[in-house]
This record gives C-alpha cells, sequence and structure tokens, in this order.
C-alpha cells in the first residue's frame, strides 16, 4: 500500500473513532479496539497476524501500567475512606486562615489531587467548599474554581493517573523523570491557577437555585451573593442552616461499615501521599549519580521501581491507615477491592490505546505519519500538544487523547534519539493539552459545573477558559526548559 493510502486509512481510522465515541457513543475501550482492528486489517495486517497483534499491542501497555494505576487507586481508596483527604483539607485551612482560605484549598486540591482520581477529589473537597463559602458568607466559585483545577492539572500531568503513565509507557519514558519535572511545574500552574481565578471571581456568576440552597439555604438569593462578593453584609437576609452537601452522597455504604475512628494526622497523611514518589526519584537518582557496581544503587532501583514503591505505600496505607485504626483484615480487603472497579475500565481503555499504537506500527503507518509529522516542521512538544488538545477537545477524555497521540507520535520518537529529559518534558506537553478544553463534552465539566451551581455559558467563561489557560502555559514552561535539560 502506498504511502499516501497509509495516511488516509490512518486519518479514517481517528474519525471512525471520533465518530463511534460522539455519535453513537460507544464506549472508548470497544471503539479503540474496533477501529484497531479495522485499520490493521485494511491496512494489509494477515488475518492469521491479527490476534498476535492485538495481544502484543494490550499485553506490552498493560504489562507496564495496569499495576501502576490499580496501586495507586488502592492507595487513593484507602486515603479517601479514612477521612485522611478532608482531615489534610481542613487542617490546611485552618492553618492558612480565613482570609487565605481559597489558597489553601488549591493545596489541599493539589495534595489531594496526587492518590486520588479528580472525580473523588472533586467529591471530597467540595462539601468543604460548601461549608467555607457558607461560613464566610461569599460567593462559592472563589473556594471551588482554583481547588478544583488543581485537582485537574494534578489528574493530566502527573503519575499515577492513568493518562500519564500511559503516555510515558508509549513513549518510553521514565515516571521518576516525569514526576521530577512535574511536581514544580504543576505546582506552578496551581499558584497561577489561583491568581486567575482570584481575578475571575470578582464578578459574582448566578448560581442555580439547587446548588443555592444546599450550601446557603432557601432563603438566600443570587443578589445577596452580589452582595456578599462587596462585601455589603447589610444586604443580606439571614440563612437558614441547611446541610453542607446534598448534591452526592459524600459517605458509600462501604464507608458506613466501617469502625468510627479518629480522623488521620496531617504528617501522617502528607508522610504516605509523598513516600511513593521520594522513593521513585531516589531511584532515578541512583541509576543516574551512582556507579553500576554499588549495592546502594541496586537497593534504589528496587525500591524506586514504580510498582514496587507504590505497593510499598499500599501496604503502609492498609496497616496505618486501617488495621492500627480498627478495621478488620476483612474491611481493609475489601476497601483495596473497591478501588478496582472504578479503573478496570481505565486500564483497559490505556490498553486499546497500546493496541492502536502497536497496529500503527505494524502496518508502516507509524512510519509514514512520523514523516509526515517530521515535516511540518513543528518541534516535537508542539506536536504533542497541539495533537492532544485537538484529541482532548474533540471527544472530551484525556486519558483517551494522551494514549491516542501517545500511539500517533511514537514511531516519530524511536527516530529522534531524545534524552530521558526530553522525553519527560514531551509527556509534560501532551498533559497540557490533556489539561486544557475541559467543556461540554467532558463528564469532567459537568461534574464542576454541576456542584458549583453554574450554567453551561458562565461554565464555559470560567472553567474551560482557566484550564486551557494552564495547560498552554503548562506547555510553554515545558517549552522554556527544552533547552536546559
Amino acid at each position: 500500500m502506498t504511502p499516501l493510502m497509509l495516511m488516509v486509512v490512518a486519518g479514517a481510522g481517528i474519525a471512525l473513532l471520533l465518530f463511534l465515541v460522539l455519535k453513537y457513543k460507544f464506549q472508548p475501550f470497544v471503539a479503540l479496539m474496533l477501529v484497531s482492528i479495522i485499520v490493521a486489517l485494511v491496512a494489509g495486517v494477515k488475518p492469521a497476524d491479527l490476534v498476535a497483534t492485538i495481544e502484543g499491542g494490550m499485553g506490552k501497555t498493560l504489562g507496564h501500567i495496569a499495576i501502576i494505576i490499580a496501586l495507586g487507586a488502592m492507595i487513593g481508596r484507602i486515603i479517601e475512606l479514612s477521612g485522611g483527604a478532608e482531615a489534610l483539607a481542613k487542617t490546611l485551612i485552618n492553618r492558612f486562615g480565613n482570609k487565605r482560605t481559597p489558597l489553601a484549598l488549591t493545596v489541599a486540591g493539589f495534595m489531594v489531587g496526587i492518590p486520588v482520581f479528580f472525580e473523588v477529589g472533586v467529591i471530597i473537597l467540595m462539601p468543604l467548599a460548601y461549608g467555607v463559602a457558607r461560613a464566610a458568607r461569599k460567593p462559592l466559585l472563589i473556594f471551588a474554581l482554583p481547588m478544583c483545577a488543581a485537582l485537574l492539572a494534578v489528574h493530566a500531568f502527573l503519575p499515577p493517573h492513568p493518562g500519564a503513565v500511559a503516555a510515558a509507557s508509549q513513549l518510553g519514558a521514565d515516571l521518576g523523570r516525569v514526576l521530577m519535572l512535574g511536581i514544580p511545574i504543576v505546582a506552578v500552574l496551581c499558584m497561577i491557577g489561583y491568581f486567575v481565578a482570584g481575578r475571575m471571581t470578582r464578578k459574582t456568576y448566578p448560581m442555580t437555585d439547587d446548588i443555592r440552597a444546599e450550601v446557603y439555604g432557601p432563603h438566600v438569593t443570587n443578589e445577596d451573593l452580589e452582595a456578599w462578593a462587596r462585601n455589603d453584609y447589610s444586604a443580606v437576609r439571614e440563612a437558614s442552616e441547611t446541610r453542607t452537601m446534598g448534591v452526592e452522597e459524600r459517605a458509600s455504604s462501604l464507608a458506613s461499615k466501617l469502625p468510627p475512628a479518629p480522623a488521620p494526622g496531617f504528617g501522617l497523611i502528607i508522610a504516605l501521599i509523598l513516600l511513593p514518589i521520594v522513593l521513585i526519584l531516589m531511584g532515578t537518582l541512583a541509576t543516574t549519580m551512582l556507579p553500576a557496581t554499588s549495592t546502594l544503587r541496586a537497593v534504589l532501583t528496587v525500591l524506586g521501581a514504580p510498582l514496587v514503591a507504590l505497593l510499598i505505600d499500599t501496604l503502609l496505607c492498609a496497616w496505618l491507615l486501617g488495621s492500627r485504626r480498627g478495621w478488620s483484615r476483612t474491611q481493609v480487603s475489601d476497601v483495596i477491592g473497591s478501588a478496582l472497579p472504578g479503573v478496570a475500565m481505565v486500564i483497559l481503555i490505556a490498553g486499546a490505546g497500546g493496541v492502536f499504537g502497536k497496529v500503527l506500527v505494524d502496518t508502516g503507518i507509524g512510519a509514514v505519519v512520523s514523516e509526515a509529522l517530521r515535516n511540518t516542521g513543528l518541534p516535537v512538544l508542539a506536536l504533542g500538544f497541539l495533537l492532544t488538545l485537538l484529541l482532548r477537545a474533540v471527544q472530551g477524555s484525556t486519558t483517551v487523547a494522551l494514549v491516542t497521540t501517545a500511539g500517533i507520535l511514537s514511531p516519530l520518537i524511536a527516530t529522534l534519539d531524545l534524552s530521558a529529559n526530553h522525553l519527560a518534558l514531551l509527556c509534560l506537553a501532551m498533559g497540557g493539552g490533556g489539561l486544557a478544553m475541559s467543556h461540554i463534552n467532558d463528564a469532567g465539566y459537568w461534574m464542576f459545573t454541576k456542584l458549583a451551581g453554574l450554567n453551561v455559558a458562565d461554565g464555559l467563561r470560567t472553567w474551560t477558559v482557566l484550564v486551557t489557560l494552564l495547560g498552554t502555559l503548562g506547555f510553554v514552561i515545558t517549552l522554556l526548559l527544552w533547552p536546559f535539560v
């Protein structure tokens, strides 16, 4: 098949994928698998070799990322159900003080976002934002916008979140270097998000009646919120006491069966969040700074392997947050097991992305696309960012956008001889594309706007603009760092 026909097949395959997901609401895993099979057969893979190609792509991808994603989800689940995430956020609010509560919640979003997925983090932290907004008599968006933007930034950029892990796996990037470069970048983006959100929320946006009543009481109006934003409390009617959170049920049936216990300490939760990060970074540094014959290097290399570091942290979380606080062995097992259903489909989607990438390589499409991308003259960082941004904007899922882009770029990357640091920066630039353009086809957009009480137009003016700005700035930072790493 000619290079032109291979390009047509590749373009038609991606168009079919988007058509199935957007028009017919196919589950992304099913759509990716179906498109991979069709593209493979049309591009010339022999029927007898088809199964081997699919199994090879799935096995290679899942062999690297499935354990990491599953263990990361287990850690987040234990921290969530033990009350650790909520305790961390409350401690930060108390330490930062009333005047800097939005900043405290932004920091909480950054920290909580490392072990837990975006959706879970929103459910954990939004009740705190509700309570603070009611107590401070301020519009909810002041607190919720920077906090949730921080949660999404961590989700898009950093392991052990599935998109970042899958992209690093397909491109051959070291997760330790992704963390080493990514944590300070995301921290900077969270601070920028805090200041930009502060400017955005100087304007008061009307809230939907149901959320306004849940947060402030049935007697508070949008005119009251505008008066609160002006600190004109004389114009505010008295609000009745209401529940902090009624839109989403905060405690699952599993959590209600756990024995009552005091909330975990702030220092313990921070230590458990940081432990796998520190181990992974130490393992990465050991391979570059210690001689190959060093015993210490061998030990740190094992402890710093992402799956080993996360396994150690999972066991410590199970003991320190579970068994030591009165959970039975069965309850600990149930809590750990409850993390898996939520990430099973994510793992399969990442694996299907690996299948699609394998098909592109085995059919020769990858080499043709690689050459076409090279001829555009765009830097590889820009290609990664723009492709991920486009796919994110069109189909909504950060994870699907990252794994699909990684599959498209991997043949090009294989020809460029990039350093380990440059591969890590490329993953982070793609993370910027995965953060941006959260709008009406993204479940995260609807979750935020629903819980923040925003209408569609105001959600686009605030949430979509903020995360797109932060994603673009993340790409710019990687571009600036590129010559110096």
